[in-house]
């Protein structure tokens, strides 16, 4: 939700009248108004209402009653899916807009949505802000996420008319046909300009892939207006609200659009690291790394959806503070532009015993510099069809841990590698990587990508990984399912790092990160 300040003088009569608790069938403390550019939300005390305003900007049409009184309905079901003790129900509003009840009886001359109201400043643009939002917000944000769209939104059906390569085309044409006209900056326009050309490429070089994952079953009905301002932090557990309600197109998505609008917004709210932690905490839920190929085609249409919002506003206010709205609309057309210049590719793989701090350690350096992080506990139990925490129950040797069940799984995460390095994307891989074998099918990958290839080692005294294994095993909250007998039998078979792969080296005599080493030299 996009706020703009409550001036009750600009506001239509119906608005103004609402301000008095007594429009009102409970108890109403003083009411406060929330604009945004296409709705205003009254906020009563224990309860809020969203009144659409009468508009039809192309991508919506609210310009009648019976198209307002449809959309409410709407965003109460679909909002029912991520928040249903938040939307309440459609209420009439009665009598006149000089004199208006809510939920009143008579004749209705319009419709307002009613909420459980919860505190502004709980959103998460507001909490980032005023500085209290935390990497534990970013975890929930892709864990519900991912929840949401493995169980909790439909799938489209292959004959709909939902996310073909042209109907995903359409609301990115409508991005450059409404924020043309509304800048004045022939800078800005010439930027717009090539962001435009870019677009239009991308969309040609990706269409094959966009219809595959339609086919596939990859776009679904989900939120569709994923950024901070419609996220919250209530009661210690995170809200999801305001999903789009007013145009199917923009809600029957690819979920990879619907990932990079909240990765867009962490980058913009300059937050690269949570960006980063985000995505990937929601890859290793979902499994969806072939989808990564579309991320940034998504993440620049996603900046220029809030650039369109931020210029349709600028007709909306006055002064500094439309001043203000303008450089909204030039920065976020600059990230835009900076989401365009994939940054340098690599691939890192690490070398240690289970409990060296390799998961640990790749969890900060996948946030900062940024890569995709792929972990074989991870992806060994995707491909035996088990969740993360799942135990197995394989012993040694048998079962997820067979030879051939190992020679599958670096398999795998080669694939994965390669693909992503296609697609432009840094890529860490989170593995003990004992076997000299596996350390050259990886090099071998980057090779031929030609991109840097390092290996990160964790060479870390028997005692502290005996330690470290325990206190793992008593936490229960790692994929990982290594005892101690797996970590004997690692130290057994260890195949050490030759001389001719000490160029490409990292650890604690050759530091790539300051984490590295301070893991390194430091038990838990």
């Amino acid at each position: 939700m996009d706020a703009m300040p409550d001036a009750t003088g600009d506001m239509p009569g119906l608005i103004r009248s609402l301000h008095d608790p007594a429009c009102y069938d409970h108890a109403a403390g003083p009411v406060r108004v929330i604009e945004t550019h296409i709705s205003w939300v009254l906020l009563t005390g224990e309860f809020a209402y969203k009144i659409k305003k009468p508009l039809d900007l192309g991508f919506l049409d609210f310009s009648s009653i019976d198209k307002r009184l449809h959309a409410c309905c709407d965003e109460v079901q679909l909002n029912r899916r991520l928040a249903p003790a938040i939307y309440l129900d459609v209420v009439p509003i009665t009598g006149t807009p000089d004199a208006p009840r809510v939920n009143g009886v008579g004749e209705t001359f319009e419709y307002a949505v009613k909420m459980r109201q919860f505190p502004p400043d709980a959103t998460l643009d507001r909490l980032d802000a005023a500085g209290g939002m935390t990497a534990r917000h970013v975890e929930a944000i892709a864990a519900t996420l991912a929840r949401f769209h493995l169980e909790g939104c439909a799938r489209a059906a292959a004959d709909s008319p939902w996310g073909s390569p042209e109907a995903i085309w359409r609301p990115v044409a409508q991005n450059f046909a409404q924020i043309a006209p509304r800048l004045d900056d022939p800078a800005d326009r010439a930027q717009l300009d090539t962001l435009q050309r870019w677009s239009e490429a991308e969309h040609a070089r990706l269409a094959p892939l966009m219809a595959a994952r339609k086919r596939n079953g990859l776009v679904r009905e989900c939120h569709g207006d994923l950024h901070l301002g419609n996220l919250a932090w209530v009661d210690g557990q995170l809200l999801v609200f305001d999903c789009i309600e007013f145009n199917p197109e923009l809600r029957w998505i690819d979920i990879q659009s619907e990932v990079a609008f909240c990765y867009m917004d962490l980058l913009q709210r300059g937050h690269a690291d949570w960006a980063w932690l985000f995505l990937n905490l929601w890859l290793e839920a979902t499994g969806d790394y072939a989808g990564l190929a579309l991320l940034r085609y998504y993440a620049v249409y996603r900046a220029l959806v809030r650039a369109k919002v931020a210029a349709i506003r600028t007709g909306q206010t006055a002064g500094p503070e439309r001043d203000a709205v303008l450089t909204d609309v030039r920065t976020l057309l600059q990230r835009a532009a900076t989401l365009t210049r994939p940054q340098p590719t690599r691939l890192d793989i690490t070398h240690g015993l289970s409990g060296s701090g390799k998961t640990t350690v790749t969890r900060t350096l996948m946030q900062n510099p940024g890569a995709i992080r792929l972990r074989s506990d991870v992806e060994r139990k995707r491909l035996a069809g088990l969740g993360a925490l799942e135990r197995s129950g394989s012993s040694i040797g048998q079962d997820l841990y067979a030879a051939d069940a190992t020679q599958r799984t670096y398999a795998h995460l080669a694939s994965l590698a390669g693909g992503l390095l296609d697609a432009g994307w840094p890529v860490i891989v989170d593995a003990t990587f004992t076997a000299r074998g596996q350390r050259d099918l990886f090099h071998d990958v980057a090779q031929s990508h030609g991109v840097a290839f390092r290996i990160l080692d964790f060479p870390v005294a028997v005692a502290t990984l005996r330690e470290r294994i325990l206190e793992r095993s008593h936490a229960g909250t790692d994929a990982s399912e290594a005892d101690l007998a797996v970590l004997q039998h690692q130290i057994d078979t260890e195949e050490p790092l030759a001389t001719d792969e000490q160029a490409d080296v990292v650890g604690a005599d050759k530091p790539l990160h300051a984490p590295v080493q301070g893991h390194l030299n430091d038990a838990p």
